[in-house]
């Protein structure tokens, strides 16, 4: 199981074309989704609230890429499931 290290790679890449790279100037643009239940869905209730849990319970992009909190752009949506 890989632990990506979104940083450490963009430093590496960087540092092999003889460029310079500092975190601290950068900004990371992440997506992230509000899930709602739909009024009427194909599902029952008790399933979409249990889908909208688990999802809330994922681990943070952030966190997952080591990307620092600081240098974090979210754009969001709400989708209804």
């Amino acid at each position: 199981m890989e632990t990506p290290n979104v940083p450490q790679s963009a430093r590496d890449r960087a540092q092999a074309r003889l460029a310079s790279f500092d975190i601290m100037s950068t900004s990371f643009f992440l997506s992230r989704r509000s899930l709602r239940p739909a009024a009427r869905s194909g599902m029952p209730r008790w399933q979409d609230r249990l889908y909208i849990k688990l999802a809330r319970a994922a681990n943070d992009a952030t966190d997952y890429f080591q990307i620092p909190t600081g240098r974090v752009v979210e754009v969001g949506t709400q989708v209804t499931i």
